[in-house]
């Protein structure tokens, strides 16, 4: 009694953890050819950074802006408007 359930656990075991990383593996090269990806996206979100537990920043790019909000549950809130990304410099 106790050898056949030893025999499925070594047999079943393996293919089930083969199953998962077969999964995994399927996911991430399948998941470059959805539609919408970041690359067609004009909104870019560089950064994040958790300054309390209900309170996030992030630095997001829009149309060579750079913009930094604060996202709350209160909602979303604009605090600086940054530079040019690819500014020029002029002298």
């Amino acid at each position: 009694m106790m050898w056949s359930y030893i025999l499925k656990l070594v047999v079943l075991l393996p293919l089930v953890c083969g199953l998962m990383i077969g999964a995994l593996y399927l996911w991430r090269r399948l998941e470059a050819r959805m539609p919408g990806q970041p690359a067609n996206r004009q909104l870019k979100v560089t950064e994040t950074m958790m300054i309390s537990p209900t309170v996030r920043l992030a630095v997001l790019e829009f149309e060579g802006r750079k913009l930094l909000v604060s996202v709350s549950r209160q909602g979303v809130t604009l605090v600086d408007r940054g530079n040019m990304v690819n500014a020029e410099v002029t002298k």
